[in-house]
């Protein structure tokens, strides 16, 4: 009967509603330690879908259980009913108020993107998350979100003016600033409205009721304070012998997780851009305890911001890719480091504010080391930081850094008697816990080592969680301070604000939501907080059997679970990187690096069938995955789905017979090597309408042309050795070898040209193609005839260049999980560069000059491809075209190409590859002036940026080349 309802129910929407298995499973999890498997995912257009999903909750005795990027950490975001996700539709700004530092906005726009809309208008809305770049306004009101600036801008709850809501009788309201008459105006009437403001007057009026919430709610002086409902905020009206002259229930629904109402317009109140002239000193201590002690000192300095990293997070970012580049302020191998923000008008001013600080804390004995981070550099560190969360996925195996005790909060003169009874506590448990994040609020993430698959340890999470909540409340704190309660700490709200307001609180709930429509188990009558976990206590670990070589995270299951929902991969182009490029395209969750990963770990989990890998879901989830890689280097967890994808693919591939197209593209090489027998012909025939409907190509699409020869014949037949001390092997890829003939032409030339000898050997493919389609047992023998061909050629004195990215970061990367003779393969790939690295490491060593260079001058914009990006960065291509002395160079913030090898080529995925296109590369190359030379390493790249943009762009061998004097 349900499924025929929810079909009815999406035949009435305007926008989606979905309850296949593939959705209800990647909406199950959020980046909490909970799972609970949705009836459906609505994805509403408007406020009419809304009401209509109110109307089927009531009938069908289900919650709705509202969702913005699904960010949050106390499991507010999943459950057995509906999850309506407003992220996708819900995102406009409505309108904007510059003179009285006002908008208005829906809850599914993104903190960061709204303040890329309020920079040129010098405002900007202040709290801000870790993950400010993905996480939404509706989200920041559910949880009343803190984030670091909360020292000087205070918290959402503080910038929320009004509200737009939908209650759970289906009408609209808007709550706002009254005045106490007005609020007494209002409890008359029969709407649901008039008895919700009847029954908050009834219960605060009370004088008893008055005297428990001031004596059992945490202290005032927190600013964050989270416990249940905000009723003490409302206690500050003169209504309730405050003294405010208006209340506003917004104050109630801020932190109210979506049990109240459903919230479709948000009115904030803005803050002006902080001073422009920053510097942030980067406090190095030998134990948490005396950071701690520091921090009491350094808050009376006027800071704008106050965050601890603790050594566990600081050694997570050691294996990060992304990260490295942001640990350069570092010093020694510090327990702890407190990052401390001063802000003024003046760069004078500033440095005078930071030198006094530091005077201070050495006064104290606080601190072994004090770097000054100027600019650029302070942003780097703060991403350093940011990252925090998503790094502690890193930790290998089934211990994991659990939430459950990390939002705590007390008042700043607390904390280091608060720190060091906790620490005591934990060394009691036998446990290192995990410090980082907001010590200038009093609220420092704490988080123990669990493993939740095993009974003790859950036993343990519910006796670490019980004692830390009876610690905080003996100092007056907050238990949550900006993550919310969600199930992990709704349990502890009686202890936290006394049984007599608890009470309180389920009387409101009712008044609001008396069937329990919105958000159930939240905040009042929770799901146990060691229920509903993500992973099975005690269970059998399922034996999954791979071809490719997982062991660096144990198993595939374990690389697969090192996702932890943090959501990185929703981020949109405005925040640069290239992770994920097809939700970029599609706004959709089902492609999102997350969405696949809980996917594949659902089925590698609870699949029945032998090849568990053979699911229609995973090949759905998958199918928009482009391999970029972005998501191994840009996600703090490094969750590599390009090598998931390549394993799923071949196992799905052992029940599936792949496609004549998927086997011309794996073979493609074999096919080029017929086809280059007779270019002129095989090109008109691959250019054919026709032939590029028989196989599946877009006609739209260009098919790039083989050669007039091969790079292997050229060569045999036109280089002469030069007999220089200075050797290199070049490895001809097979796109080099069949299409891009003059682009290894003139590297082999640059390389000649420069003093080197160019040794070319017969060899196989790279197999690049083979990865892509799962045809992963063809690659494994490429991959180790490979290796035993270079093996006793290759060395730090003859290294092996590449001229296109993919081919030759095979090397490095997929050989390294598939070969018999891995000791040879890490030899070897120690000494693999691409062409830039190798000439940035010349350059280096003083063997390539800038004098052999042009000085004309020449502007050159860079675009990277997506594994070059992610494996080796771009600094090696900025570095080699910058050799000419007048040459400008910059690299583009460009994303993913959307071309992605054969993916581009692919009729069904041509439309997302150009929309990818068009995200961020095409508009920035149509916008570059013609005289501006586009440079692209990768092969895809160039034709995409053709196809779409009718520009052409250059490898950077042939620029290098034709800049020699």
């Amino acid at each position: 009967m349900l499924i025929n309802d929810l079909q009815a129910l999406s035949n009435s929407l305007n926008g989606e509603l979905h309850f296949d298995n593939l959705h209800k499973l990647i909406y199950a999890t959020d980046a909490s330690v909970y799972r609970k498997i949705p009836i459906a995912v609505a994805i509403p257009k408007n406020n009419v879908d809304l009401k209509s999903l109110i109307n089927f909750a009531h009938k069908n005795n289900t919650t709705l259980i509202p969702r913005a990027a699904g960010t949050s950490l106390a499991g507010q975001c999943v459950g057995d009913g509906i999850i309506v996700d407003t992220s996708k539709y819900f995102n406009k700004i409505i309108s904007f108020d510059k003179s009285n530092k006002s908008i208005i906005i829906q809850p599914g726009i993104i903190r960061d993107e709204l303040n890329l809309f309020l920079k040129p208008h010098g405002l900007f809305f202040a709290p801000n998350t870790s993950t400010s770049n993905r996480c939404m306004i509706g989200g920041m009101v559910g949880n009343n979100s803190s984030g670091t600036t909360s020292i000087k801008y205070g918290v959402t709850r503080d910038k929320v003016t009004r509200l737009k809501a939908i209650l759970s009788d289906g009408n609209e309201v808007e709550f706002g600033p009254i005045t106490s008459s007005k609020f007494i105006e209002k409890t008359k009437g029969d709407s649901l409205e008039s008895k919700i403001y009847k029954t908050i007057f009834d219960e605060l009026s009370n004088e008893d009721h008055q005297i428990e919430i001031k004596k059992e709610f945490p202290k005032e002086t927190i600013h964050r304070r989270n416990n249940g409902y905000a009723i003490d905020e409302l206690l500050k009206s003169d209504l309730f012998g405050g003294t405010e002259s208006t209340i506003n229930l917004c104050k109630l629904l801020c932190g109210s997780e979506g049990t109240l109402a459903f919230t479709t317009e948000i009115t904030l109140k803005l803050d002006e851009l902080p001073p422009k002239e920053s510097v942030m000193v980067a406090v190095h201590f030998e134990t948490i305890q005396q950071s701690m002690e520091a921090v009491v000192v350094a808050m009376k300095h006027n800071l704008y911001l106050c965050e601890l990293m603790d050594k566990t997070i600081l050694d997570c970012t050691k294996n990060n890719r992304e990260q490295l580049q942001n640990r350069f302020f570092i010093e020694g191998d510090p327990k702890a480091i407190l990052m401390l923000e001063l802000s003024s008008d003046s760069k004078e001013e500033s440095n005078k504010l930071a030198d006094n600080l530091i005077a201070d804390l050495k006064t104290h004995n606080f601190g072994y080391a004090y770097p000054k981070l100027f600019g650029s550099d302070i942003d780097k560190a703060i991403t350093l930081r940011k990252a925090g969360l998503g790094l502690l996925g890193n930790i290998i195996g089934d211990d994991k850094a659990v939430a459950c005790i990390e939002d705590t909060a007390v008042e700043v003169s607390d904390l280091p008697n608060y720190i060091a009874e906790f620490s005591k506590m934990m060394e009691d448990f036998g446990q290192e816990a995990v410090y980082y994040a907001h010590a200038g609020a009093g609220e420092i993430h704490l988080r123990p080592i669990l493993n939740l698959k095993k009974k003790e340890d859950v036993v343990l999470f519910r006796e670490i969680t019980a004692k830390t909540a009876k610690l905080v409340k003996k100092y007056g704190g907050s238990f949550s301070g900006e993550h919310g309660d969600g199930i992990v700490r709704a349990e502890f709200i009686p202890l936290m604000i006394g049984h007599h307001n608890y009470e309180l609180l389920k009387r409101i709930k009712k008044s609001f939501d008396k069937n329990y429509i919105f958000n159930k188990g939240k905040i009042v009558n929770p799901y146990l907080m060691d229920e509903s976990l993500r992973y099975e206590i005690n269970r059998k670990e399922p034996a999954v059997n791979t071809i490719l070589d997982f062991s660096d995270s144990k198993d595939i299951l374990r690389a697969t679970e090192k996702c932890n929902g943090s959501g990185d991969c929703r981020k949109l182009p405005n925040a640069g990187g290239t992770m994920c490029p097809s939700y970029r395209a599609t706004k959709n969750e089902k492609d999102t690096t997350r969405a696949r990963a809980n996917a594949l770990r659902e089925f590698l989990t609870n699949s029945d069938k032998p090849n568990k890998f053979n699911n229609k879901e995973l090949k759905e989830v998958f199918d928009l995955c482009l391999s970029c890689k972005a998501c191994a280097s840009e996600c703090p967890s490094n969750v590599d789905i390009a090598t998931l994808k390549a394993e799923f693919q071949y196992q799905y591939n052992k029940d599936n017979k792949p496609s004549f197209r998927d086997l011309l593209f794996a073979n493609n090489s074999k096919y080029n090597e017929l086809g280059s027998r007779f270019p002129r012909l095989t090109n008109l025939i691959l250019g054919l309408n026709l032939t590029k409907r028989i196989i599946g190509f877009p006609t739209q699409r260009s098919i790039p042309k083989l050669g007039k020869y091969t790079l292997q014949k050229w060569y045999a037949k036109n280089y002469q050795k030069n007999n220089s001390t200075k050797k290199v092997y070049l490895f001809c890829d097979e796109f080099s070898n069949y299409n891009d003939v003059q682009i290894g032409i003139d590297t082999i030339h640059l390389l000649s040209k420069l003093g080197y000898e160019v040794l070319m050997v017969d060899h196989e493919e790279s197999g690049r193609s083979m990865i892509t389609k799962g045809f992963l047992d063809e690659l494994k023998v490429v991959a180790d005839k490979n290796i035993t061909i270079f093996k006793n050629l290759i060395s730090e004195e003859t290294p092996l260049i590449g001229i296109l990215p993919t081919p030759i970061l095979t090397f490095k990367d997929e050989y390294l999980r598939i070969v018999n003779d891995k000791e040879s393969a890490k030899n070897i790939a120690k000494n693999t560069f691409t062409i830039e690295e190798f000439i940035q490491k010349e350059i280096k060593k003083g063997i390539i000059k800038s004098t052999d260079f042009t000085s004309e001058k020449r502007k050159i914009k860079i675009h990277g491809h997506c594994h070059q990006k992610a494996l080796i960065g771009m600094t090696p291509a900025f570095d080699m075209l910058n050799l000419p002395k007048n040459y400008e160079v910059t690299i583009i913030n460009s994303g993913c190409c959307g071309m992605a090898g054969s993916f581009g080529f692919e009729k069904e995925h041509y439309d997302i590859s150009m929309q990818i296109g068009e995200d961020t590369l095409f508009p920035k190359i149509r916008n570059t002036d013609k005289s501006t030379t586009i440079v692209a390493s990768g092969t895809s790249c160039r034709h995409q940026i053709f196809d779409g943009t009718q520009r052409t762009t250059f490898h950077p061998s042939t620029v290098l080349l034709n800049a020699l004097n």
